[in-house]
């Protein structure tokens, strides 16, 4: 079944009319939040218009390919004609998952963490693999990342991370990648060579608006300060600037210390809080922060979604997609898009 998306550009161009417009008149330019708002859905509605031009004048330049070859009767174009379909099929499948980021926050800039699972420094190292993973392919879409907090251990890996990752449609292509990550490979810490599983939870959350509706009663929250033991400067550790906040209705905690102010990090860990709140609220239903109840468990640890065999074979399998490649070390290198690409579809088809 082919997948069908739908594309106004007519909608576009009356939008990026009005957002043109806004931005000349006096004043616009004070409220520096609402301009860049303004700023960032003008560049991405006018990347979807050069997109469309695009693919247009590749479908009208087949057509006088064609054209050539049946008034002149010349074969001889046939090859030319093949590559240009080829690369118009390319880009109308990167046009179709591009339009496939439709839901509410997947334009946003995203929240990322990574905690190791059970097993001490054999899952360790498996996070510190996928945020390996993950700073590769955050380059590769030209996004920027900044680590929010990170807990090291002293033998090897990493306990936990959260970075933040800045781009357009960051939350709409990592969204697929929260969930349990498993691991299978001969392990470098075991000089018996046995084969060992390894596991780590990826999390990911949309950063939201400061005008988001989401009201946080004091009495709700638990703030601890603690040393900063990650990047920021020769001064990091000497004060304690690090941050910990934890909603105690729903046991969810966040921290962050990549700030040499307290007060910095504090404002970055709440509107982790806010982001990561606003999602349980809609997953919820809810109408109100005050509504949710109960422990919340972001991940489920029975919830695999993605196995990386490196022994007896090689293989990166999706349990949700099918979706597969032997290229394990291509995978490891950042080349998620397959996956994310499959994921995207898949949920298309479910709405």
């Amino acid at each position: 079944m082919r997948l069908v998306v739908p594309f106004d550009p007519e909608k576009l161009r009356e939008e990026n009319f009005t957002l043109e417009s806004q931005m000349q008149e006096p004043g616009f330019w004070k409220d520096q939040e609402k301009a860049q708002k303004a700023s960032q859905k003008l560049k991405h509605n006018t990347n979807r218009m050069n997109e469309f031009n695009s693919l247009k004048q590749q479908v009208e330049d087949i057509e006088l390919i064609v054209e050539l070859i049946q008034e002149e009767e010349d074969e001889s174009h046939v090859p030319e004609l093949l590559k240009s379909m080829d690369e118009a099929e390319e880009q109308l499948e990167d046009a179709r998952i591009v339009a496939l980021l439709s839901d509410e926050y997947d334009e946003n800039n995203a929240i990322l963490s990574i905690h190791a699972g059970a097993g001490g420094t054999e899952a360790q190292d498996w996070a510190d693999m996928l945020l390996r993973m993950y700073t590769r392919w955050i380059e590769s879409k030209g996004y920027r990342m900044d680590i929010y907090d990170i807990q090291r251990d002293t033998e090897a890996g990493i306990k936990s991370v959260t970075i933040f990752v800045e781009g357009e449609n960051a939350y709409g292509y990592l969204k697929s990648e929260k969930g349990v990550h498993r691991l299978v490979r001969i392990s470098p810490f075991d000089s018996s060579n046995k084969r060992h599983t390894s596991f780590a939870s990826v999390d990911i959350t949309p950063e939201i608006d400061d005008d988001e509706d989401i009201e946080l009663n004091e009495a709700d929250l638990k703030i601890d300060t603690y040393r900063s033991s990650g990047a920021g400067g020769q001064y990091v550790n000497t004060t304690d600037s690090a941050i910990r906040i934890t909603h105690i209705p729903t046991g969810v905690v966040v921290s962050c210390q990549n700030q040499r102010s307290q007060h910095s990090n504090k404002e970055t860990a709440m509107t982790m809080l806010k982001s990561k709140l606003m999602e349980i609220r809609k997953i919820e239903n809810k109408e109100k922060i005050e509504d949710i109840q109960g422990k919340y468990n972001q991940i489920a640890w029975g919830s695999q979604i993605r196995s990386y065999v490196f022994h007896p074979y090689s293989m990166v399998k999706d349990h949700r997609t099918d979706a597969e490649t032997s290229n394990v070390q291509s995978v490891m290198d950042g080349n998620l898009d397959m996956f994310m690409n499959e994921y995207l579809k898949m949920k298309s088809k479910e709405r």
